[in-house]
């Protein structure tokens, strides 16, 4: 109880910067109040203290409800709507990202599950994506150097989709990009979709609606990407359990089944506007809650003794890639 409390604590300030700074999305400050909680001196010690279980919970069982409402942001006629041409592109981007980030992460001397986390975050759609991806990885509940990865690629992604609220937006016209395709570049290669609602708006609402279609169809992309991972992670352990209970991670997770079962209902029409609103309401604010949990399980001192720099030079890396492969696909596409 007193993490979840700490956590809706969190929420309720992320809510705060965002009203004060419009261009700060809530979940990307949840993640940075996550952080400074975890630093503060007199809040340290409730943090990896009598909150810490509430924390992980928040972090582990919340994100996937905040990832299942997630799906009620997309349907299959938006999908449809786009054409086969951005749809290639999406999907170009996604598996260049997502393979070149793994390489690059076994290039530099990471983890495979560390490299694994970050490549999903960029690849799709952030920190709803790292945590769906570290629910079927088969780790031990109690395995504080797995929440430790979670924690810092969350933290990773979110700096790098915030400097990107920055920084896209002076590149539109030295790269040549009109409206609409400074959008599909925006919603292509920003991880967070507020991050990329903060990003397009700038470029008017043209380019906000290129944006936020275009990021959708790589939140669609979840759902496989998830399902293949899980696949090959039974392959791996094959013959020996992949956790302490022995169970081995489901090839379609409950959570991704409740993701397209959520695309699907969007889908069908039958949700009003309320209910969709309230939704989307509720998803915000269970990621929140989750990516401040998050959020305080970053410690830096001992981020930066165990390869801090590897993981700046991946996260760097990771973001030229998704950028690069971005604008040629949008080049491409034109």
């Amino acid at each position: 109880m007193p993490g979840l409390v700490l956590a809706a604590v969190g929420v309720a300030a992320s809510y705060g910067v965002h009203r004060l700074l419009p261009a700060v999305p809530m979940l990307t400050a949840a993640v940075v109040l996550g952080v400074v909680a975890a630093h503060l001196p007199g809040a340290a010690g409730l943090v990896r203290g009598p909150a810490r279980p509430g924390l992980s919970l928040a972090g582990k069982r919340l994100m996937r409800l905040g990832i299942v409402l997630l799906g009620l942001k997309l349907s299959l006629g938006d999908v449809a709507a786009l054409g086969w041409e951005p749809l290639v592109m999406v999907v170009g981007v996604v598996l260049v990202t997502f393979f070149g980030t793994r390489w690059l992460g076994r290039r530099i001397g990471l983890s495979g599950d560390l490299s694994l986390l970050v490549a999903t975050g960029y690849a799709i759609c952030g920190a709803s994506a790292i945590g769906a991806v570290s629910g079927v990885l088969g780790k031990d509940k109690a395995d504080e150097r797995h929440e430790t990865e979670v924690a810092s690629s969350v933290a990773l992604v979110t700096l790098c989709g915030t400097l990107a609220i920055a920084v896209l937006p002076l590149l539109q016209h030295p790269l040549g990009l009109d409206t609409g395709e400074f959008g599909r570049w925006v919603g292509a290669s920003v991880h967070d979709v507020g991050q990329v609602v903060a990003t397009a708006q700038t470029a008017g609402p043209d380019a906000l609606t290129e944006g936020v279609l275009v990021k959708l169809i790589r939140v669609a992309m979840l759902a496989p990407l998830v399902a293949g991972v899980a696949l090959s992670r039974r392959r791996k352990t094959s013959g020996q359990p992949a956790a302490a209970d022995g169970r081995r991670p489901a090839i379609l997770p409950l959570f991704v089944a409740g993701f397209l079962a959520m695309v699907v209902l969007r889908t069908t029409g039958w949700l009003g506007t309320g209910v969709l609103d309230a939704a989307d309401t509720a998803q915000e604010l269970l990621l929140g809650a989750a990516l401040f949990g998050l959020g305080t399980a970053v410690h830096l001192p001992t981020l930066a003794r165990s390869g801090g720099l590897k993981l700046g030079l991946l996260g760097l890396g990771s973001w030229l890639v998704v950028g690069a492969t971005a604008y040629a696909g949008v080049l491409l596409t034109a």
